[in-house]
């Protein structure tokens, strides 16, 4: 294999990715024990052989540019895959390290995801977990995540997903909503009611409900008054102010449904799920890092 990259040019990346990191190339020299010009030298370097400014530079600080914060997150990453390969190979790596990035629906973040974090690191306390929260899909290789967790796989995506569980759906609305609209016994009496939409971002389509009937899964299309999108916390909130009925996990509300802020209605076509799938590229080398809290997850979300 020809070599495209040599000590020079690594070392550049190194120092780059530093000054990208501290925020200052004076900090970055520091640290790398070297004078503030090499780290200047190495980062021109960089953007002669790209052709892309990668700092933005005034007389008191620095920062990326778009190109540049791009180009970070991909050489971070690959430099941590180095450092892990040699650790692994030389038997050094017995504790997993370094920073572990993953993006998530804000749901499943707070409910399901998050709660567990701490446990995770009272096992591998070397291990920074950075988190991200969003009901967007993500770009790997442009935003540097290590994993993913999706309600589905986006279509010919090159992604493995591995399933974490089958979260169950239910269908709720408040007390006083129910006292003044009356409680729905058949799916066909939906028709009847507020029903609360969420829209789905990739489609902007509202969300199908999905019960069960007949010992099989069906989907209804109900209508309503009340739209949301982007977060179905606000379905929630809105159903627990008795704006109407709603349909989400009943790990979301399940607090509600015990205290009696929110009654389940339809529980004789209750048990319809949707799955959780965590999510990273096909032929990705994983970290040591990366592998426990897989493991970590589907350990305690097992489907």
């Amino acid at each position: 294999m020809q070599r495209k990259f040599d000590d020079v040019l690594l070392g550049s990346i190194e120092l780059f990715c530093l000054a990208a990191e501290l925020g200052s190339f004076t900090l970055a020299a520091t640290a790398a024990s070297v004078n503030p010009a090499a780290v200047s030298r190495s980062v021109a370097r960089l953007e002669k052989r790209l052709g892309v400014r990668l700092f933005v530079r005034t007389t008191r600080q620095i920062r990326l540019t778009d190109q540049g914060q791009r180009y970070f997150e991909q050489c971070r990453q690959a430099l941590g895959q180095l450092i892990d390969a040699e650790r692994e190979v030389t038997g050094e790596q017995t504790t997993p390290a370094g920073v572990l990035r993953i993006s998530m629906p804000t749901p499943y973040g707070h409910y399901r995801v998050l709660p567990l974090l701490p446990e995770f690191r009272a096992r591998y306390p070397e291990v920074r977990v950075e988190t991200h929260l969003s009901n967007r899909n993500i770009d790997f290789a442009d935003e540097g995540f290590d994993l993913a967790i999706r309600g589905r796989a986006p279509p010919d995506s090159g992604l493995v997903s591995r399933k974490l569980e089958d979260a169950e759906l239910v269908v709720f609305g408040s007390p006083g909503y129910l006292r003044r609209a009356g409680v729905p016994k058949t799916p066909d009496a939906l028709s009847l009611h507020e029903c609360i939409q969420f829209e789905l971002p990739s489609t902007g389509r509202n969300l199908a409900w999905t019960l069960i009937q007949d010992g099989e899964s069906c989907e209804i299309l109900t209508e309503g008054g009340y739209g949301t999108s982007g977060d179905v916390l606000a379905g929630v909130t809105l159903a627990r102010h008795g704006a109407g009925l709603f349909q989400t996990y009943r790990f979301i509300v399940a607090e509600d449904l015990a205290k009696g802020t929110l009654t389940e209605v339809l529980k004789p076509y209750a048990g319809s799920s949707r799955p959780f799938l965590l999510l990273y590229p096909h032929g990705r080398y994983l970290s040591s890092r990366v592998r426990v809290f897989v493991d970590f997850l589907i350990e305690k979300l097992k489907a």
